[in-house]
């Protein structure tokens, strides 16, 4: 503070904007709504990421030829640098990192259902839905579609997600952050910040799984791990994620 007045934000943050956030009325939102807004924000912007990063660094760590694959790509990166910091410019040279990524989200769907409210009646495939009616959209199930992704749909593999291989594909086969109107405002910035902490993961450490405590699903709003996930890092000592 100077003079004792607050000093002015150049930009505001996500509380500035709920608190001077108003309805056409005029009014603004109750506690009860920013407790709710900030609820949403922290699900969907700190489980659903934490969720991704961890079930990647446990495939990588159960495929170690992708993990090295991946490590070679960052060390080549960065090298002859003198700090290991990824760059803004540095998120588009990192493609392989990348396909690994949305391989892991694939295979295990941080978020694995979505619903939604119609707003109208609506035919689907010959049937009717009718308004206010909720559906459950399974994007588990999406993903293992082996009539889009091959009977092979619960392996691991990366090249998926080549270029070459996506042109074809439904456009709405691979829905991490749902789609349409109502989907993830912030899936940039989650993606970004997953090859941040996955580059700077890999750089640092090798990662291996505990053959005697494999992870298990435990399928909530968040894909979770059923007591934990396990992995040896570094070839030192057990971490749990």
């Amino acid at each position: 503070m100077r003079g004792g007045r607050p000093q002015q934000k150049a930009r505001p943050d996500f509380m500035d904007i709920l608190l001077s956030a108003r309805y056409e009325d005029g009014t603004g939102l109750t506690d009860l709504e920013i407790r709710e807004e900030v609820d949403t924000f922290l699900f969907a912007g700190h489980e659903t990421t934490a969720s991704a990063l961890s079930w990647t660094l446990y495939s990588l760590a159960q495929h170690p030829h992708h993990q090295d694959k991946v490590r070679e790509e960052v060390n080549h990166l960065l090298a002859r640098r003198e700090d290991d910091a990824i760059q803004w410019e540095d998120l588009s040279k990192l493609p392989f990192l990348t396909m690994c990524l949305r391989e892991a989200m694939r295979l295990h769907s941080p978020v694995p259902l979505v619903m939604r409210t119609m707003l109208e009646d609506t035919v689907i495939d010959g049937v009717t839905v009718p308004k206010s009616f909720s559906v459950a959209i399974h994007l588990y199930g999406l993903h293992h579609n082996p009539a889009v992704w091959g009977p092979d749909h619960m392996e691991f593999d990366p090249s998926r997600f080549r270029p070459e291989r996506m042109k074809d594909r439904d456009s709405h086969a691979f829905l991490p952050f749902s789609a349409g109107q109502r989907n993830c405002i912030g899936q940039n910035f989650a993606m970004n910040e997953a090859k941040v902490l996955l580059a700077r993961l890999i750089h640092k450490f090798i990662f291996e799984v505990d053959p005697t405590r494999p992870a298990q699903k435990d399928v909530l709003i968040v894909m979770c791990a059923k007591d934990g996930m396990w992995m040896d890092e570094s070839h030192t000592s057990l971490k749990r994620l």
